[in-house]
């Protein structure tokens, strides 16, 4: 990328970021877990045979049928 396209995108996103700025907003970032790796996959594979295994079972199923929202109402 040449330097004065380099420094017209810096200077979009700079005023972009003005803009929301003006409206109230203001930028935060948010580290969530990536659940595409493989850890991640095997610790809720883990987590949900420990759920499946319990004497709550059927209950916490119950329970979470129960409040979600299907889209069928």
């Amino acid at each position: 990328m040449s330097p004065s396209r380099s420094n017209t995108s810096r200077l979009k996103v700079r005023k972009h970021r003005a803009r929301l700025r003006e409206q109230g907003l203001r930028p935060i970032q948010i580290w969530v877990p990536d659940v595409t790796s493989p850890a991640f996959r095997a610790a809720a594979r883990k987590q949900s045979r420990a759920v499946a295994a319990s004497k709550h079972a059927q209950a916490d199923v119950a329970f979470i049928e129960a409040i979600s929202e299907w889209g069928e109402e």
